[in-house]
């Protein structure tokens, strides 16, 4: 099984700190091709991803895995998934191969060389957008039902919810007025998530995306490329859905429809699903605090997220928690 990213990380642990830029560009060389010397760092802060000049060729895109977060055969069976993917046209961005492999490793760094694309961020405001991208995303799941991981992690309660409250509760990061509250708010959210899955029933598991919201995808003239399968796992098609939509519930319900018209053009979808997307989000708000915690020693991550662990960030937190457990218990929506 792979190393799960809420494992406790030891405190004090730089994982990227002898990664250099001469490090980077060794890295791209491996490849046969000589850098011209251009790094670009790119938006990324559980991995570290540049892009990399090289000299008569088009700049590649390398991705150094952080240290122990998965296992080898877990971020080969993703790279496997994606060139699935890529081989059967749907457009993913694959990880290059280079001497007959995907995963390479340059003095204890674990890294991947992906070609660059180019894209911006997807609106989605049309509803022909909207179906286009169900139309990928059918495709894309009709591919991972084809078979199933092995090694990548399978979405559930523990590893997204449980866990990562666990790890805010047991250390020092709530204010102390707000421990009580915080701990009863995620007992309650644990509980009603529990519902939603239970009502569910059991629901089929795909291998998806699993991080599939709009900062993953790079929108073009012919329509979108899915960027960033280091989360992939096995879980409900709904996840790769309900990160998309925005807006207040009718808005949510029109693209809805939309998404799904091109969807089932592809793969059908059961509407029990529906009932899972706050239950989901609630999980998504848990998890996401506690990856910032579990990260904190990295030093990236101070610079990049300055607002995080103060009073007020915890204040707006449980409030946000309080709302959506409200949400959670508004029936789901209806197509």
């Amino acid at each position: 099984m792979p190393t799960d990213p809420s494992d406790p990380v030891p405190p004090g642990e730089t994982p990227y700190a002898g990664l250099t830029p001469d490090l980077v560009v060794a890295a791209v060389e491996q490849g046969g091709v000589p850098s011209d010397g251009r790094i670009l760092a790119l938006n990324s802060y559980e991995n570290r991803v540049y892009q990399v000049g090289r000299e008569g060729a088009d700049p590649v895109v390398v991705k150094f895995y952080r240290p122990g977060r998965w296992t080898r055969a877990a971020v080969l069976e993703e790279h496997a998934f994606a060139l699935e993917l890529a081989a059967a046209e749907i457009p993913v961005v694959a990880p290059l191969v280079i001497a007959g492999e995907t995963l390479h490793e340059l003095e204890g760094f674990p890294f991947a060389v992906y070609p660059r694309r180019g894209g911006r961020w997807p609106d989605l405001d049309t509803a022909e957008d909207r179906i286009l991208m169900g139309r990928f995303l059918g495709r894309m799941h009709r591919v991972g039902g084809v078979r199933t991981f092995e090694h990548r992690p399978t979405l559930s309660i523990q590893r997204l919810g449980i866990d990562p409250a666990r790890f805010i509760l047991e250390g020092e990061w709530l204010p102390e007025y707000q421990y009580e509250r915080y701990g009863e708010l995620v007992e309650a959210l644990i509980a009603r998530i529990t519902d939603a899955f239970d009502a569910a029933g059991p629901v089929r598991q795909l291998r998806v995306h699993g991080d599939c919201h709009r900062g993953n995808v790079l929108w073009t003239a012919l329509g979108p490329h899915f960027v960033d399968l280091d989360d992939c796992m096995r879980a409900p098609a709904v996840q790769d859905l309900w990160m998309l939509m925005a807006g207040n519930r009718e808005e949510r319900r029109s693209q809805w429809r939309d998404l799904l018209e091109g969807y089932e053009q592809f793969q059908e979808f059961d509407r029990v699903e529906l009932g899972l997307v706050e239950a989901l989000r609630a999980l998504r708000m848990i998890h996401y605090a506690g990856w910032l915690a579990r990260r904190w020693h990295d030093p990236a991550f101070p610079l990049a997220f300055p607002w995080f662990g103060g009073a007020r960030y915890w204040d707006n937190h449980v409030q946000e928690l309080q709302e959506q457990l409200e949400a959670l218990d508004e029936p789901p929506l209806r197509l």
